[in-house]
């Protein structure tokens, strides 16, 4: 039989017969072990899973027209639009949402109405309450709660829309008649859907596809603003403003700083508190270690007292009960980092309703600073043992 054959069969048998001890100090390095894989589980999915909750609050960034003079600027395109996303990770983009704002007449009524990609528009504003559906093609329109109240419109019901450059040129002036509105009104008639809730300014506004806003107004060549809903951290974000402002002139990117600081500020905070719980519970593993193996240590003196009369160096001595200590790092260590991962995926569940990623790579990380702290904590037991005096021991002192 090989030494280290020996060597294995010792420490097991040693670790068997004071199973009831070493079950204790076991559990706690699972329970250490476990603990410490799920929060960093979650500390590294905690981004992305909040990332996610914040995308429900709307757009984190917007795009506008880059200011040539005190008094013009650029027109916004989705030309220059979409050369402006070339430069962001096609996997970090929720989704972006172009609007176009121009004033028509309802009733003899000005309203407000703006053309949108009504898809996208679901990705970057999913906090938009509903009431009856999503328009799915032309001719039908979304009005906001407090515009169908001006209107007495319901959904299902019908609206006449025009506009007239005109009335634009002239908004002074008290509106007129859809047969006297100027030669060059557009009238269309649309079909509302639904009607929107949202607690803010969209609730005065129709909402018609940027195809519907083209055909009404005979222009297709602009938008007044894009809002973007992106899943990157604050620093990603600075980032893309930065390059998009120097490689594209024709567009302004900004940040939703309401949206973003919030987001920076919270992640923190739980990335704070989950650094300060893992540092709490591997004390608490340690302590708990430290004790266990001290009262093995108390428990053993006459043996370790024969063995160094016997002739057995304080090497032997402290290879073997460290020896013991790694193993059971090891074993709590290769526990805990699949009931950590449980762990994790119950508070993703519960916390933001998802799952995670399981990540292969804490499973040797998990083993070896089970092992690590295990040993670290053992030091001072295991140099109480080397200090036993045979003599004393075998005297029964």
């Amino acid at each position: 039989m090989t030494k280290r054959k020996m060597f294995f069969r010792m420490i097991t048998a040693s670790l068997i017969r004071r199973r009831s001890r070493m079950f204790v100090a076991l559990l706690a390095i699972a329970v250490g072990a476990t603990i410490l894989c799920g929060l960093v589980t979650i500390y590294y999915d905690v981004p992305k899973q909040m990332g996610e909750q914040f995308r429900s609050y709307g757009a984190n960034m917007i795009f506008v027209a880059s200011a040539q003079s005190e008094t013009e600027s650029e027109v916004l395109t989705e030309e220059s639009m979409n050369e402006a996303l070339k430069y962001m990770k096609k996997d970090q983009l929720v989704g972006v949402s172009p609007y176009r704002y121009e004033t028509v007449t309802v009733n003899e009524q000005p309203i407000i109405a703006a053309g949108t990609d009504l898809d996208n528009v679901q990705k970057t504003s999913p906090y938009w309450y509903i009431d009856g559906e999503w328009p799915s093609e032309d001719g039908q329109i979304l009005v906001g709660k407090e515009t169908a109240k001006l209107l007495s419109v319901d959904v299902g019901g019908r609206l006449t829309i025009t506009y007239s450059p005109e009335a634009l040129e002239n908004p002074d002036q008290p509106a007129e008649t859809d047969a006297a509105a100027g030669e060059d009104a557009v009238t269309m008639n649309f079909t509302v859907t639904g009607t929107l809730d949202t607690g803010g300014k969209e609730e005065d506004y129709i909402f018609m596809s940027l195809a519907d806003m083209a055909a009404l107004t005979g222009d297709n060549s602009r938008i007044d603003v894009a809002e973007l809903s992106v899943s990157a951290t604050q620093e990603e974000l600075n980032a893309y403003v930065e390059e998009i402002t120097e490689k594209v002139p024709a567009v302004t990117p900004r940040l939703v700083k309401r949206v973003t600081q919030s987001e920076t500020t919270v992640l923190s905070k739980l990335q704070a508190l989950v650094l300060l719980v893992t540092i709490v519970v591997l004390m608490l593993m340690m302590i708990c270690v430290a004790t266990t193996m001290m009262a093995v240590v108390t428990e053993r003196r006459q043996e370790i007292g024969l063995r160094k009369a016997l002739g057995a160096s304080n090497k032997s001595i402290v290879t073997e009960f460290m020896g013991e200590s790694v193993m059971l790092g090891a074993v709590g260590g290769l526990i805990g980092s699949f009931l950590g991962f449980a762990f994790a995926q119950a508070v993703s569940m519960n916390v933001f309703n998802s799952t995670i990623t399981f990540r292969p790579l804490l499973v040797p990380i998990a083993i070896i600073a089970a092992m690590a702290v295990t040993g670290l904590a053992s030091l001072v037991p295991i140099r109480s043992a080397t200090d036993v005096d045979p003599a004393l021991v075998l005297k029964g002192e």
